[in-house]
């Protein structure tokens, strides 16, 4: 009987002991904000943009190991560890830097075809590198070098995209609708609406599956498939700005500034999905970055004082981002 109670109390405690919950707060410092994150997890390290450049984190000693400069208003960074190299999208100056993944190097910085450079893609089985342009509503695509292949009428402002090995699919925030780029030969092959989305920032994928997650303005995950049918939506926090697919547990995650949450939904099959729970984070913390070797998520933020007050240039300003707290929040099962 006591064995039996015991083994009973030992099932009830397993998803106790799996919740989501923060477990570290990764201090990193200095002034500005912040966009994408990106891991190469096998380095262990994580690329953070900040203002006008790239911190680079050791995720396992919890620090700060170089800097990557001069990335004027940097947006997103994209690895190619297959190359030993880095691009950054640098929204302000409407360029891409490329950077030597070992040394933490820059290499070059090349002009974009469009205005502000946001999110970065590298395709590995192209090696091309696309810069998603927001105010361009283009996307400029780069071989390795930074030679500048073709350019990609999008029809409207581009958010995060994700690639399956044949194909690019990037959200356009506002249309609310998925496009789907051929690789191979850099051709719009279709547009779909992704109603009742609104606003999509974030993306994640399942390949496996054949599964896209769009996060969206109006608190929902919208579930797409590759052809771009929707085949789901979920309820999520507010102010998303990322997404994060978990191949290994078949949870996809939403990071949630505006109300500090991230929203964990369960794959149960391709067609149904359900929430899991709403972790809190920290107000701020947007962008994330899921490491597939320890299945934690990173996700940076600071600490904000009072809004200044209100000027006829800026009637509705934001809050002030606190001297010196900028960090990287780890959220671990």
């Amino acid at each position: 009987m006591k064995r039996s109670l015991a083994l009973l109390l030992s099932l009830f405690a397993m998803p106790l002991a799996a919740k989501y919950h923060v477990v570290r707060h990764i201090h990193v410092g200095g002034m500005g904000g912040w966009d994408y994150v990106s891991i190469d997890s096998a380095s262990r390290r994580l690329f953070v943009s900040h203002s006008d450049r790239v911190e680079v984190v050791d995720i396992d000693q919890g620090k700060v190991i170089g800097t990557i400069p001069k990335t004027e208003g940097v947006h997103g960074i994209a690895l190619a560890p297959d190359l030993h190299r880095g691009f950054v999208s640098n929204g302000r100056s409407g360029t891409m830097t490329i950077f030597d993944l070992d040394k933490l190097t820059s290499i070059a910085e090349v002009k974009a075809t469009g205005d502000n450079p946001d999110s970065i893609l590298y395709d590995p089985g192209t090696k091309h590198v696309f810069t998603f342009n927001g105010r361009g509503q283009n996307a400029t695509v780069f071989d390795a070098e930074g030679k500048v292949i073709s350019t990609i009428p999008l029809g409207g402002k581009p958010e995060f995209a994700v690639t399956d090995g044949g194909r690019i699919f990037v959200n356009i925030e506002d249309k609310s609708e998925l496009v789907t780029i051929e690789a191979a030969t850099l051709i719009v092959a279709r547009r779909t609406s992704l109603a009742p989305c609104e606003e999509p920032s974030g993306l994640a994928i399942d390949r496996k599956h054949g599964r896209l997650f769009s996060v969206c303005d109006n608190h929902r995950m919208v579930v797409s498939a590759f052809d771009g049918k929707v085949v789901a939506s979920v309820a999520i926090g507010s102010g998303p700005d990322a997404a994060a697919f978990d191949d290994g547990t078949q949870l996809a995650f939403s990071s949630n500034g505006a109300d500090g949450t991230l929203t964990i939904v369960r794959e149960v099959s391709p067609d149904q999905f359900d929430i899991v729970d709403n972790v809190p984070t920290e107000r701020g913390a947007r962008t994330m970055v899921l490491d597939p070797k320890s299945h934690h998520l990173f996700l940076p933020t600071a600490k904000f004082g009072p809004p200044p007050a209100p000027t006829p240039e800026h009637p509705r300003p934001r809050p002030t981002i606190l001297p010196d707290s900028f960090e990287i929040i780890e959220v671990s099962p």
